[in-house]
């Protein structure tokens, strides 16, 4: 019998690709916010008694960077507060809970790649709920916790990477950041990654879940320029020179050398944009 897994945000960017692609490995249940509402803890306690996974997928985020400024509640409720009512119903059932998390626990101040024991320090409402809900989500009775970061493809893409491939495409020009540093991560391989980690029965807790390599949003731009055969038509800016009302990290590559210590290698960044850009092609 194979394991049944429950995702929920399944109508989102990750979600969706988890769905599509978990669905063809084992029993799948995907349920969106109309299907479920997350908030709601009684419900959630009541969904997951009555399916009684083995895993689930916690794919749902408020993730309105500069609007979670101004709406800390909201942004509490989905980010840590849900994360907490599903440990809680795994723990009820036996559950794993995996639960993804974000870059924007850290500050941006380091000069080299994040590794999982780099004592996180949020600059914004975002990232403090995001920590928090790291913190409640590890009360499941086997919990991992996935950071992600500039999540791009799946069937839900609307990410930063669709925007600069979306002008490179049309002639225009695409704004992009020089120095802000990053590590993009391709669904597929989030998806891909998570799967070995729960068939591996690797160690449950931390782990950075984004493709090899760092880069700035300019270097990538003008690397996916080359994949499509186009014109850089980039405009260099600057962090300091854009005005946003919550704070990015401005260097914040994440290291994957725990999720390698567990048998779980990531592709290349630029491997991963390729396979992208060839999947948009078709």
């Amino acid at each position: 019998m194979t394991p049944k897994v429950l995702v929920v945000g399944a109508a989102g960017q990750l979600g969706s690709a988890m769905v599509r692609r978990l669905s063809h490995e084992t029993t799948v249940v995907g349920l969106t916010r109309r299907e479920l509402e997350l908030t709601n803890h009684a419900a959630v306690a009541t969904v997951v008694a009555r399916e009684r996974p083995a895993v689930i997928l916690n794919c749902a985020a408020y993730n309105a960077v500069d609007q979670a400024e101004g709406a800390v509640a909201d942004a509490l409720a989905v980010n840590a507060f849900v994360p907490q009512s599903l440990a809680r119903a795994a723990r009820a059932v036996d559950a794993t809970l995996v639960h993804y998390s974000t870059d924007f626990v850290f500050d941006g101040h380091a000069s080299r790649p994040y590794t999982e024991s780099d004592a996180p320090n949020p600059q914004s409402v975002y990232g403090q709920s995001k920590l928090i809900g790291e913190w409640l989500a590890s009360d499941a009775p086997r919990a991992y916790v996935l950071r992600v970061e500039s999540l791009f493809g799946g069937p839900a893409a609307r990410s930063s990477i669709d925007r600069i491939i979306a002008s490179l495409r049309s002639g225009e020009p695409a704004r992009v950041f020089v120095d802000r540093v990053v590590t993009p991560s391709f669904v597929d391989d989030v998806v891909d990654a998570t799967w070995s980690l729960l068939t591996r029965e690797a160690e449950p807790g931390l782990y950075h879940v984004v493709n090899a390599g760092e880069t700035t949003w300019h270097a990538l731009g003008a690397e996916a320029a080359r994949l499509l055969g186009t014109d850089a038509n980039l405009v260099p800016v600057r962090v300091a020179d854009v005005p946003m009302r919550a704070a990015r990290p401005q260097y914040c590559a994440l290291s994957t050398a725990r999720l390698a210590g567990a048998g779980v290698s990531m592709p290349a960044w630029q491997d991963a944009l390729g396979r992208y850009i060839r999947l948009l092609a078709n």
